[in-house]
C-alpha cells in the first residue's frame, strides 16, 4: 500500500484500478450533495463517463484521502513534470467529515506530495459556494477566469453530457495557484 504521510495524519493512499468503480461512486455521493442541495435533483454527478476520463487520463494519479485510517475522501491529480502545472481534477471529502478541516489537511497533503509544482489549477461550478471559500480563502488560489456561455471553454467538451444533462457545466470558475518556491527558486 503507497501512502505519503504529512503531520496532520492525513495520507494519500494510491486507488488501484480495481478500486476505481468504489472511488467513482463515493465521489459522487459526495458531488451530488450540492447538486441536490441547489437543484433538487437527485442523480449523480459527475457522469461516471467524466469520471472514468480523468481516472484512466495518462496524466492521472488517484489517491484515496486518509484520516486515522479512514477513508474521508478522494482526489484525481494531473500531473506534468515536464511543465510543472498541474491540475487538481477531482476531490471530495465525503458529506460525514465536513466542516473538520479535514479538506485543507488533505490539500496539503497533496502540496506535500508534489513540492515540484509550478502552479495548480482547478475549477468548480459558479454555485458551489462551499468550494468557492475553500479554494480561495483556505488553500490560497485564484480566480482566473469564469467560463459561462459567453465564454465557454475549449478545453473542455462542447457535447451535452447525456447522463445527467449540464449540471454545473454552464457557468464554472477556473482557479490557479503559483506555487512562489517552485516558480521563484526559492
Amino acid at each position: 500500500m503507497l501512502t505519503v504521510a504529512v503531520n496532520s495524519n492525513v495520507v494519500l493512499e494510491k486507488v488501484f484500478p480495481e478500486e476505481f468503480s468504489l472511488f467513482t461512486a463515493k465521489l459522487q455521493e459526495a458531488f451530488s450533495v450540492a447538486v441536490r442541495e441547489k437543484f433538487g435533483i437527485n442523480e449523480p454527478v459527475p457522469a461516471e463517463s467524466d469520471v472514468k476520463a480523468s481516472l484512466y487520463d495518462e496524466k492521472s494519479e488517484v489517491y484515496h484521502l486518509v484520516y486515522n485510517g479512514r477513508r474521508i475522501g478522494g482526489a484525481v491529480l494531473m500531473i506534468d513534470n515536464a511543465t510543472r502545472h498541474n491540475a487538481l481534477d477531482l476531490f471530495f471529502i465525503s458529506p460525514e467529515y465536513h466542516g473538520r478541516g479535514l479538506g485543507l489537511a488533505a490539500w496539503n497533503a497533496i502540496e506535500a506530495r508534489y513540492p515540484a509544482t509550478a502552479v495548480w489549477e482547478t475549477v468548480t461550478p459558479y454555485f458551489e459556494e462551499r468550494n468557492i471559500h475553500f479554494y480561495v480563502n483556505k488553500c490560497g488560489f485564484h480566480i482566473v477566469e469564469f467560463f459561462n456561455r459567453h465564454h465557454p471553454d475549449s478545453r473542455m467538451l462542447q457535447a451535452k453530457n447525456t447522463e445527467n444533462g449540464d449540471i454545473g457545466t454552464d457557468a464554472y470558475f477556473r482557479f490557479q495557484k503559483i506555487m512562489c518556491g517552485s516558480v521563484c527558486g526559492a
